[in-house]
């Protein structure tokens, strides 16, 4: 889509995380022109929203004093984004179970003509490797985000994919494995063992299952990132830690693949990170299990964006909007 035409005309980008909000000004043509990230601290419910706010005022005081025209703004959150009702669940956000984030935001504004669109941060994820990442000019494409949870945003033929109730894509809850057991109910079968959080609980399982393990995650807090560094140097529970999660992963993206024929699976999130060393033993997972011709076809790649996948991704929310109403 090409929004060149919009000169003067910028747009903010929103992206919520489970303790921080990242805000920037784009140019019509991707370019960041002012960032500010800040933290929650302990701010939950409506403190977390006038945090917000205050982000919003913060880049309409500096489009002023630049000469910008701020004409629309979109939001990635950490949850589902009901389109139907216009409010948001987020787990990680305590008091945002049912939360008017967008009535909330356009409250705010002076100027009512400028549109708010929200989505989750899995779709803006994709929409923002789409628009400048790793899968730019792709019409079919998914973004396979590990980081404390999982979630996929899917792209089919230029389009986010929500499903009936705008919770599609939430395939921490994938089956990969059974028998079923009680602590899939919270988080699901893919999310327990693969996740960030996933990594640490199946490592602390194995400790505990092996009396005379000797290696560098006994007798202390760790997380996902020290089973990394661990397994750089040759832990064996770090070894079957991440073996394991390679298995995990390269399954649930073989089914993605054979589900969606997708041209990419784009790898991100804080795992994708240190596991992108892994991608060409987690491609070679998922060619055991998908699809032959698909399994063919599709491109694993890491994430281009990184970081900044989901506010490049409400960016373009932004940027999409106006241009549908201009």
């Amino acid at each position: 889509m090409d929004f060149a035409g919009m000169k003067s005309d910028v747009v903010v980008g929103i992206d919520l995380g489970g303790t921080k909000i990242a805000a920037a000004i784009f140019s019509s043509t991707g370019n960041i022109l002012h960032k500010e990230v800040v933290l929650f601290g302990n701010k939950t419910g409506h403190d977390v929203g006038k945090l917000i706010h205050k982000q919003i005022q913060n880049c309409f005081l500096t489009s002023k004093s630049r000469r910008l025209n701020i004409c629309a703004i979109g939001v990635s959150v950490p949850g589902i984004s009901n389109q139907k009702t216009e409010k948001v669940w987020a787990p990680n956000i305590p008091g945002w179970k049912n939360y008017p984030l967008r009535a909330e935001i356009i409250s705010t504004l002076k100027d009512k003509r400028i549109s708010v669109t929200i989505e989750s941060d899995r779709s803006c994820y994709i929409l923002g490797e789409t628009w400048q990442g790793a899968a730019k000019n792709c019409a079919n494409a998914i973004f396979l985000a590990v980081g404390t949870g999982i979630g996929a945003g899917i792209l089919v033929d230029g389009k986010i994919l929500p499903g009936a109730n705008d919770i599609a894509g939430a395939i921490g809850w994938m089956a990969l494995q059974k028998p079923f057991r009680a602590e899939y109910i919270s988080c699901g079968c893919f999310e327990h063992h693969a996740s960030g959080e996933g990594l640490v609980k199946v490592a602390k399982e194995l400790i505990a299952a092996d009396k005379k393990y000797p290696g560098g995650l006994k007798n202390k807090k760790f997380t996902a990132f020290d089973i990394f560094k661990v397994h750089d140097a040759g832990d064996p529970i770090a070894k079957m830690v991440l073996e394991q999660a390679i298995e995990f992963w390269g399954m649930a993206a073989a089914n993605l693949v054979s589900l969606f024929n997708p041209e990419k699976i784009i790898f991100g999130g804080g795992i994708f990170g240190p596991a992108t060393k892994f991608l060409p033993s987690i491609f070679a997972e998922a060619k055991k299990w998908a699809q032959p011709i698909s399994i063919q076809q599709v491109k694993f790649e890491p994430s281009k964006l990184g970081g900044d996948a989901g506010l490049y991704g409400a960016a373009y929310l932004a940027l999409r909007t106006l241009r549908k109403h201009s």
